[in-house]
Formats: structure tokens, C-alpha cells, sequence
């Protein structure tokens, strides 16, 4: 469901039970609201809304604010996407009326993000992305949001989401750096030394300079001569060094600085991964995130025939290869699912709660507790099956093109324990030597990949 929450920042489920033209209406959608916070406060809290009325007013002639055309438009929302187009029409007009109502920045984009769900639902991506970047730049929307809704599945398979991801990924006036801080603290983790290095080349590279200002006026001196002119060679030798050292100093900042974008870009990458939907044995559907410290999911992507014949190979190794946590997640080309529901994110019978951070986010409530972990791992089986085929495809070409394969290529992928890329390569995988190469879940080797 989309997130209706003003700050975003949080998934609560709630539902509203409230009297509405002297009729019961229950929602499954969540309408909460700010109460009474300051924007900078780190976590909002919240509380229900709820829609009443005494006599039998219309909607007309109630007194419209930019809270109840937010509520009300969440209603017609979750309405009218059991395929009533027309409610999902009125809800996007709710919504309008809402951002022209002079509304708080709170809500303003929980406007902006719901009627970016509204869009997404009705396949139209670029008013979709144009929302999502309005509530990004102006309203410090959370980009980790925008990858955990379900209702946004749809957008998500889309050219104007990789586009927008690319955006926030470099961050500038149109759409706000805080993705961007935010992929750039990872970074800091992964790369400790990064910022040491760069404060050595760039003291460096100021002495070198320093260095060449007062030396090339005693390389005139000494080519013109004179009275007790300096040696001509040692001064030449003095100002190669100091300029080859400022060429190469700079030349390894560039590096460095080419390095932290390739690194970003593939942070971004993972984070979209860990998202991406899977349907277990036991019919449940999770996200790969939840399957860290539990599975080693092994993607298989191609042509039907390539991954039926690499799924045939896996079952002879099937003991060993459960031993190692290993988990098939096949991904044909060009055969996405036909049902829209799972595509879109719509309809899917809950979000299971037990989910771990993502960028950007608080999720401690989310946090999974043992019996969870435990209860998972027993529904983890040999095979899963990846839901919302778009979106899985479009993050296998962005991974090949990084790596420079063809995209569309038969590929697999083999991510560790804790849910990064562990190994890749061309074609499908030689089940032996995977076997020699993974650890058994309970070696103290996939220990220290959790």
C-alpha cells in the first residue's frame, strides 16, 4: 500500500473506523497524520485521523483543508484501485486541491508522494517522477521510501525511475542531495581511508605547488645566466619533480573520485536489490532483505532453456548445495508475470514487518525478532520465485552494463549472507565448483559474512 504518512519515514498500519455520510467505513489504507511536530525532529510521531460527520454534509460543502483532501483522497485511492479508474481520477484531484490549499510542508508531501502513487497506478511514469522529485528536493522526502512501497512497484520497472535514482544518486538543485549523503556515509563504511587519502594528494599537491612558484623563477635565472646564477640541471631536475608530482597527485584524486562514483552507483544497486520481491515455497512473499543471515539467493538470468537446463544440473547437487544456504531465484527474459496485482504491488495480502534497515530510514521497529528469523528460515526451500519480473530485469541489465556485459546475456549472480554480490559471471554456474566455493551456512566463513 502506499505510505500515507506525512514524514514518510515510517510503515504503520492502521486502520480507520469512523462514521462518514452515518455509514461505517472501514480503510485498509493507513490515514494518519503530524500531530503537532517540528520538521527537524528525526522521528515524527503520529497520530490516526479520523473522518466523522454529525449530520450529512457533502464533501462540497464541508470546509475543505489540506488534511481532509489528503485523508479523503487516500480513501478514493484505496477504493478505486480494484480497477475503478475513475476513483483513483478523483483521488489525484483531492490531492491538487490539497497542494493548493497553502498546506505545511508535512503535508504537502504526503500530497506529493500520494499522488505520485496515483500516477504510477495509472502508468503514468513521467507525473510520476515529477512528484517524487518535488517531494524529494523541496519536502525531504526519503528516497529508501520510494524503493519499500509496493505501490510503487509498478514505477519502479519504468526508464523515468532508473532516471530518478540516477538523480538523487548525484545529487543537485532539481532533486536534493539527501540520497546522496545518505549512499555517501555507506561509502565512508566500506572505504574508511578514502577521505585521508584525499586530504594527503590535495597537502601534497599545495607543497608541490608551492614548491614550483619559487622554483621556475630560478629555472629563468639559471637559463638566463648572469651573476651566481643557480645550476641549471638541479634547478630543471627540482621543477620536474614538483610539477610530475602535482600531475600525479591530481591524476590520483581523479582516480579516487571516479572510484567513489562507481562505488555509489553500485550501493544504489544493492540497496534497489534488496528490495526486489520474492515468492517462497510456502507462497509467502518477501524482499531479499529479509533473507539476510538466512539464504544465499543464486540468480539465474536468460533464456528459458539456459535456465531450465542449470536448474535440471542444481537438483543433483540439491543436498549440498541447501547445506550452503543457496537459494534459486530463476529470472527468464521477457517473461515477466501477466498478473498486474503482483506487478504493481497491488492486492499483495501484507508486507511482512520483519525487514532490516535501508538508507536512509529508521527501522528499528522493524527489526527481526529470533522467532521470526527462525520461521523464516524453515520457509526457505530450495526455489523462489521472483515477483514483479520488470523490476528484476531492469536491475540485472543496470548490473550487466556495470560490468560490461551485454545486457540480455545469460548471466547468475551469487550474493553473500549479507545480501551483497559475492560472485557473478557469464552463462550459468558450474554447480561443482560452487559447491567446492561456498561455505556450509553453519562454517565459521559464512559466520563472518553476516
Amino acid at each position: 500500500m502506499a505510505v500515507a504518512s506525512i514524514s514518510l519515514q515510517q510503515q504503520i498500519c492502521c486502520l480507520s473506523r469512523s462514521q462518514f455520510e452515518n455509514s461505517i467505513f472501514r480503510s485498509r489504507r493507513r490515514l494518519w497524520f503530524l500531530n503537532n511536530t517540528s520538521i527537524g525532529q528525526k522521528r515524527a510521531q503520529f497520530s490516526l485521523i479520523t473522518c466523522s460527520s454529525s449530520s450529512s454534509p457533502s464533501p462540497e460543502t464541508a470546509t475543505q483543508t489540506a488534511e481532509s483532501c489528503v485523508n479523503l483522497g487516500l480513501s478514493l485511492f484505496s477504493k478505486g484501485r480494484s480497477l475503478k479508474l475513475l476513483q483513483v481520477k478523483e483521488a489525484l484531484a483531492q490531492f491538487d486541491t490539497a497542494l493548493s490549499l497553502n498546506p505545511n510542508p508535512m503535508e504537502a508531501q504526503a500530497a506529493l508522494y500520494n499522488k505520485a502513487c496515483c500516477h504510477a497506478y495509472r502508468g503514468e511514469g513521467k507525473k510520476a517522477a515529477e512528484c517524487l522529485r518535488i517531494a524529494l528536493k523541496e519536502y525531504n522526502l526519503k528516497f529508501g521510501t520510494i524503493l519499500n512501497d509496493p505501490d510503487l512497484a509498478s514505477f519502479r520497472a519504468l526508464p523515468e525511475f532508473k532516471d530518478l535514482q540516477e538523480e538523487a544518486r548525484i545529487g543537485g538543485e532539481d532533486i536534493g542531495y539527501s540520497f546522496r549523503r545518505d549512499l555517501k556515509l555507506i561509502s565512508e563504511v566500506q572505504a574508511p581511508f578514502r577521505g585521508i587519502r584525499r586530504f594527503f594528494y590535495l597537502a601534497f599537491s599545495a607543497a608541490a605547488g608551492i614548491a614550483t612558484f619559487f622554483t621556475i623563477p630560478r629555472l629563468f635565472r639559471a637559463i638566463q645566466g648572469g651573476d651566481d646564477p643557480p645550476d641549471l640541471l638541479e634547478t630543471a631536475g627540482n621543477a620536474a619533480i614538483n610539477i610530475g608530482g602535482i600531475i600525479i597527485l591530481v591524476a590520483l584524486f581523479l582516480w579516487d573520485n571516479k572510484k567513489e562514483e562507481e562505488q555509489l552507483a553500485q550501493i544504489s544497486r544493492d540497496e534497489t536489490l534488496s528490495r526486489l520481491p520474492v515468492r517462497l515455497s510456502t507462497n509467502r512473499i518477501v524482499e531479499l532483505v529479509q533473507l539476510r543471515d538466512t539464504a544465499r539467493p543464486v540468480i539465474l538470468a536468460g533464456k528459458r532453456e539456459s535456465v531450465s537446463l542449470a536448474m535440471q544440473k542444481a537438483e543433483r547437487f540439491r543436498t549440498e548445495l541447501l547445506r550452503r544456504g543457496v537459494l534459486l531465484v530463476p529470472v527468464i527474459w521477457g517473461e515477466g508475470r501477466a498478473a498486474p496485482v503482483e506487478k504493481k504491488g497491488f492486492g499483495v495480502p501484507q508486507k511482512a514487518p520483519a525487514s532490516l534497515p535501508s538508507i536512509g530510514d529508521e527501522f528499528e521497529k522493524r527489526a527481526q525478532s529470533v522467532t521470526a528469523k527462525s520461521r523464516l528460515r524453515a520457509e526457505v526451500r530450495f526455489k523462489a520465485e521472483a515477483v514483479s519480473q520488470e523490476e528484476w530485469e531492469r536491475w540485472i541489465k543496470d548490473q550487466q552494463k556495470s560490468e560490461g556485459v551485454t545486457p540480455g546475456d545469460d548471466v547468475y549472480i551469487i550474493l553473500r549472507l549479507d545480501g551483497r554480490i559475492r560472485t557473478s559471471g557469464k552463462g550459468m554456474p558450474d554447480w561443482p565448483q560452487i559447491v567446492k566455493e561456498l561455505p556450509e551456512i553453519e562454517n565459521l566463513l559464512s559466520q563472518l559474512e553476516k
